[in-house]
């Protein structure tokens, strides 16, 4: 009996061994969990690097893909972006041609959702908007190279044609919220009528134009269609002492100019 008793104690005790064991391991793994939780993820702390490297110096010394990072995370709150950054690097090649690309396309990229494919080109768009607004009062042709530049970024890289218009005033500078796309075309073609392009600047009260197109396959070269068509908008602005001071077809790295060819 005695020894019934004996074994019934150390049975007894080793439970309350087990139990206090028990609840000094969810203790401890409760103070862990809480350790841990304080520690921020090592992708919020280089965030806080990027920001701080732009704002010392802005984009000097960041490489293609730490830009686009720096990007996303305007549009990715908390999620780690350095791997979408570099995938969408070796898919596209470099930061313009991610900045161009159709949302579809930068949807199949993982890691980068509809929001932060919509936050890419709405900085594109600004980005655009930016230098039509900074060569607004510029003399166009006093600083052709930036027109040229403008045109390119703007619809250089479409996979569709579009022609458009730069409406300027008696000294030949760009109006405030003077830039118009007129008509959407085809991957070789957007047909565009004489008469639109007069009527057009006759409601911005233009004195002068400076049109403009892309060549999705990238030559610049202009066809027979586009010499015609550039001939007959410049004699239907003729009609109302409206000037056309160029024409310029544009791919995504070259550019034509009518008027430095002597075409117009």
């Amino acid at each position: 009996m005695a020894q019934v008793r004996c074994a019934s104690t150390a049975a007894a005790a080793l439970t309350a061994i087990r139990g206090e064991l028990r609840q000094h391991g969810k203790k401890g793994l409760r103070q862990v969990n809480r350790s841990e939780a304080t520690i921020p993820p090592h992708h919020q702390g280089h965030r806080k690097r990027l920001r701080e490297r732009f704002v010392k110096a802005g984009l000097a010394g960041f490489a293609a893909h730490e830009v686009i990072e720096l990007l996303l995370t305007l549009a990715i709150p908390r999620a780690d972006v350095k791997q979408p950054a570099k995938a969408l690097l070796a898919r596209f090649g470099s930061l313009r041609a991610t900045l161009d690309a159709p949302l579809s396309e930068l949807h199949a990229v993982k890691g980068v959702g509809e929001v932060a494919a919509t936050a890419l080109h709405v900085i594109r768009e600004a980005a655009n908007l930016y230098l039509q607004e900074a060569s607004e009062g510029t003399e166009v042709l006093k600083d052709s190279v930036r027109l040229e530049q403008f045109w390119r970024m703007r619809i250089g890289t479409l996979k569709h044609e579009v022609f458009a218009v730069a409406y300027l005033d008696s000294a030949y500078r760009l109006l405030h919220d003077g830039v118009e796309t007129l008509q959407t075309g085809t991957v070789d073609r957007a047909a565009v009528y004489p008469r639109r392009v007069v009527e057009a600047a006759l409601k911005r009260q233009a004195a002068a134009l400076v049109l403009a197109h892309n060549h999705p396959n990238g030559n610049v070269q202009p066809s027979d269609h586009d010499k015609v068509l550039t001939r007959a908008i410049v004699l239907a602005a003729e009609t109302i002492s409206l000037r056309v001071v160029d024409h310029l077809i544009v791919s995504s790295q070259e550019t034509f100019s009518f008027r430095s060819a002597g075409l117009l």
